[in-house]
């Protein structure tokens, strides 16, 4: 496994800068966020010039671009909203194609229409997952298009909550490029150390073969997130499980501070090598 880290964890538009900074922390890989090349996180173009200092910036870091983000609400109840969304995710995943960086990653989506990360009764709707099935088919097009894959979370807010909701809409949509970031934090809401630990290790049973990249976030008792091994997520575990399934890609922490970094970096690095 690699462990890597959110380029955004740390401040600057400059991604050479960036990259330095994720690397002198300790980190091999990183997942990118198009805003620390001084664009929109969903921009409407990628010019030449800054595909060229970000690819500049990763040979010369050293710190493999894993994954771009490519977040949007994908079932937003505006249908003009989605489109919106869905033209930027193809500036994005083109972007990806250039820069060779193999994933873009995705938010599944929320009705509600002013956060992606809130949750929302009419997510659990036929309705909600009829537009995701329409949305991700047309995502699915767009990646498969250019070459990338495509990076769904299953999270509490959002319409695939849970790996059997991955599954369900891997097999809706029955494309190669649909992959899992698996983030153990967005199993669960509130639960005790052994319920979570029980959660996390089925999703890792039922997703195996199909995650292409893990997350290290943590939760703490009263259920708001924290750091990596900070809270009640058994990682040990959670990395043994991984390793378990044959899994041997990018591990990448977020949720953190600048200056936590080097630390959780440390203890990521420790799992990783027992």
């Amino acid at each position: 496994m690699r462990i890597g880290i959110f380029a955004k964890t740390f401040p600057g538009h400059d991604p050479a800068a960036v990259l330095r900074a994720v690397r002198d922390a300790g980190y091999v890989c990183t997942q990118f966020n198009l805003a620390s090349a001084d664009l929109d996180s969903m921009p409407a173009n990628v010019p030449d010039q800054t595909i060229a200092a970000i690819a500049g910036a990763a040979r010369d870091s050293g710190v493999k671009i894993e994954a771009l983000s490519g977040t949007y609400n994908m079932i937003h109840p505006d249908p003009a909203v989605r489109a919106h969304g869905l033209e930027r995710l193809g500036v994005v995943i083109a972007a990806a194609a250039k820069l060779g960086v193999g994933m873009v990653t995705l938010c599944t989506g929320t009705r509600d229409p002013d956060d992606q990360w809130r949750a929302h009764p009419d997510n659990t709707t036929p309705e909600a997952w009829r537009d995701l099935h329409v949305e991700m088919g047309r995502a699915a097009e767009l990646a498969e298009r250019h070459g990338v894959d495509l990076g769904i979370e299953p999270e509490q807010a959002n319409v695939v909550m849970s790996a059997a909701d991955a599954l369900r809409l891997f097999s809706d949509i029955g494309s190669p490029r649909l992959r899992v970031v698996l983030d153990p934090a967005n199993l669960f809401e509130h639960a005790s150390r052994a319920d979570a630990a029980r959660i996390v290790a089925d999703a890792v049973d039922r997703l195996a073969g199909h995650i292409g990249m893990a997350h290290a976030k943590d939760r703490d008792a009263a259920g708001k997130f924290c750091t990596a091994g900070t809270g009640i997520v058994d990682f040990p575990a959670f990395v043994g499980g991984l390793r378990g399934t044959g899994f041997d890609g990018p591990l990448i922490t977020h949720g953190l501070s600048a200056a936590e970094a080097p630390g959780v970096g440390a203890f990521l690095a420790r799992l990783v090598a027992a």
